[in-house]
């Protein structure tokens, strides 16, 4: 049967080139962007390290003028204290920033003040109180931090550094590769003579930055014991029991306000609200890709359907001849058929180069992984399907047409 249609398809290459070259776009589009699809979600689903997202949330104080040292460590310990009396609040701690936030704190790190290029961009947590117990972090290595290792910091006049530090796995082999246990070693926090030293006492398995960048960077996390002074206000994160997290928002806000004796400004904002926010973009562009994957098949399909039912007028004799010469409906069906699977396969050898090639630009510009084999083959598993669909309309038509009506027709 080969022979006979391919002879029938060079006779009229236009329609048949068209549809192929329709397969083979299709191909390289849709199996590259659904697999930028499965890498978006699956970067957008990483886990930040805190062990319950759905409990947490931040809290942000904002208030008229600073006062002095002493007067706001007094301040912070209040409203740390008002956090933890209201209902529902498993635990409260200050801190700097959260992750996800896309707002944060950075610096270069190295481990040799000699260093001219930086180690490492860490993101910094400076937190008044034990994050690891409020977000529950696992801490593989080393221990928390010490009441006495809390420093008080003046951000006007203070001189003071803290001396100890929390980093992830991620930084710790970034730091010292190839080094199992990096508790008691000391990093800079930047290069040269002034370079603070830090001495690791505790690494935890993960906890990302609040720019939670798609690579290790994302996890490049340093926790430092700090309460900071000289500022018009304060933040912290509270965990919530299960299923009150919402609840308790609200009533942090008005507790705060209430026990506050000048006017402040609150606000909440839930930690799965930062992680929406954070990979809005990339799930817009997750839609998209599949939007316009949608559309290119529904494309094609209409392709092969409308070049298939024009096939089947323009062949009206001929598949009456056919018919009176004793070729059965089945015959006239497995004919379009196969002329459509050769059509498809042909597009599909050529979407397959087409799409490697569009990997390979996307590579070297978007440094996106290579695509894997799987993707193309499943692809052309469902372009073949698709064509058999879209055909089977037209090919059923002609396979019903009666000899007698064919030769009149014509």
């Amino acid at each position: 049967m080969a022979h006979p249609i391919l002879s029938a398809l060079w006779r009229n290459k236009t329609g048949p080139l068209l549809v192929a070259t329709q397969v083979a776009l299709s191909l390289a589009i849709l199996a590259n962007a659904l697999y930028i699809v499965q890498v978006r979600q699956a970067v957008a689903a990483r886990p930040s390290g805190v062990a319950h997202e759905q409990q947490i949330f931040g809290v942000e104080v904002r208030r008229m003028g600073v006062g002095t040292h002493q007067e706001e460590l007094a301040l912070q310990q209040r409203e740390t204290a008002t956090l933890r009396a209201v209902a529902g609040v498993q635990a409260a701690a200050a801190t700097n920033q959260m992750p996800l936030t896309r707002s944060g704190n950075y610096s270069g790190l190295t481990t040799d003040r000699k260093q001219v290029v930086m180690q490492a961009n860490t993101t910094n947590y400076m937190v008044g109180d034990s994050l690891v117990q409020a977000w529950e972090l696992k801490l593989v290595a080393g221990r928390d931090f010490l009441p006495n290792e809390y420093v008080e910091i003046d951000m006007n006049t203070s001189q003071e550094s803290p001396r100890v530090a929390i980093i992830t796995q991620t930084l710790a082999r970034k730091l010292f590769p190839g080094v199992d246990n990096v508790v008691g070693k000391t990093f800079y926090n930047g290069n040269g003579p002034t370079a603070r030293a830090l001495q690791i006492i505790g690494v935890v398995e993960r906890l990302q930055t609040p720019a939670a960048q798609i690579d290790e960077r994302g996890e490049f996390s340093t926790m430092v014991p700090v309460r900071l002074t000289g500022m018009p206000g304060n933040d912290y994160t509270v965990r919530a029991e299960p299923g009150q997290r919402d609840r308790v928002m609200k009533e942090v806000e008005a507790a705060l306000r209430a026990a506050s004796p000048t006017p402040i400004i609150v606000r909440t904002k839930s930690l799965e609200e930062f992680r929406s926010l954070r990979y809005r973009a990339d799930n817009a562009m997750a839609w998209m890709l599949i939007t316009v994957s949608a559309l290119l098949l529904l494309i094609t399909a209409s392709g092969i359907v409308g070049m298939a039912s024009l096939w089947v007028t323009q062949r009206r004799k001929q598949i009456g001849v056919r018919r009176a010469l004793g070729a059965r409906r089945i015959d006239i069906l497995r004919y379009f058929l196969a002329e459509n699977f050769m059509i498809t396969s042909a597009g599909v050898a050529a979407g397959v180069l087409l799409g490697l090639g569009l990997n390979q630009l996307l590579v070297s510009q978007l440094e996106l992984p290579r695509l894997p084999a799987g993707y193309l083959v499943a692809g052309a598993g469902l372009l073949w399907l698709l064509g058999l669909a879209a055909v089977y309309g037209p090919a059923w038509r002609a396979a019903s047409i009666s000899p007698a009506t064919a030769t009149r027709s014509a």
